[in-house]
């Protein structure tokens, strides 16, 4: 398994904490992606305990869910959620904490940008203490239900307003136009990639796929990642029915087999 490469507790969506260090074991993986679901679930300072006993690298925390931005009675809840989540960061050593926007509601975008601003401001404080920095995922424009950042564009847009980090889902801009410029402002704030594969036509959502599996020139992007000067680590992160049906194990292991390919070669442009 190449080095930089991670693998996402969401990869296997349906497995339990437990399950999840377990199959890791059988892998022989070491540096992976928390949920902050799954860790609550064992609460977050025997899960934080058993990380460390386990010898895992962690190269972020994601599945942190959202609160409505224009419903600032929704924020406090996930205010103090996220707070417990740094705390687990630092005790772990995590680095980068995912999040989606949350919806925009009512709220025009420049408006869930600034409710945005104000409702991070706790959580970007002690991330600041804790040596941790907050990334906003693009996601898809079929999820407007999760964020209101739906392209990379957006999501590079939003950092630099909110000076926050991007996380890279590949999933949900291979085929932006710009992919490459969209990189090269993100520069340094570009802190995360998560790699899955889709099959054009699909209509269903999440249906990601094992890398390799699929229609994403996987080799060409993580070229242009690699191009654009990133340097951290880039992360399984694959849900959906095709997966589910496979089985996680497989899954992960046939996805661990090619994306480590991909980054021993640099990418391999004109590779998927």
């Amino acid at each position: 398994m190449h080095d930089r490469l991670s693998v996402s507790a969401v990869s296997s969506w349906r497995a339990s904490f437990d399950d999840d260090l377990a199959m890791w074991g059988r892998l022989g993986v070491q540096h992976v992606g928390l949920s902050l679901r799954k860790c609550e679930e064992v609460g977050l300072e025997l899960a934080a305990e058993r990380v460390r006993a386990a010898g895992l690298r962690v190269s972020n925390v994601v599945e942190c869910g959202w609160c409505r931005l224009d419903e600032p009675s929704t924020w406090p809840d996930y205010q103090r959620r996220m707070l417990a989540a740094v705390e687990m960061m630092r005790a772990v050593g995590g680095p980068v904490l995912v999040l989606t926007t949350g919806p925009a509601g009512a709220l025009d975008w420049d408006p869930a940008a600034g409710a945005l601003r104000r409702m991070l401001e706790p959580v970007r404080a002690a991330a600041d203490d804790a040596g941790a920095r907050i990334a906003i995922e693009n996601t898809s424009p079929m999820r407007l239900d999760l964020s209101f950042t739906t392209t990379l564009r957006d999501t590079v847009d939003l950092a630099e307003m909110l000076d926050l980090a991007v996380c890279l889902e590949l999933n949900s801009c291979w085929a932006e136009r710009s992919f490459a410029a969209s990189l090269a402002r993100a520069g340094p704030r570009l802190a995360h990639v998560q790699v899955s594969d889709a099959r054009v036509g699909s209509l269903t959502t999440p249906d990601r796929l094992v890398p390799g599996d699929g229609d994403i020139p996987i080799g060409p992007r993580i070229a242009s990642v690699l191009a654009a000067g990133y340097r951290a680590a880039f992360e399984i992160e694959m849900v959906g029915p095709r997966v589910d049906d496979e089985g996680y194990e497989a899954a992960i292991a046939r996805a661990i087999e090619h994306v480590s390919g991909l980054l021993s070669r640099g990418g391999s442009p004109g590779s998927g």
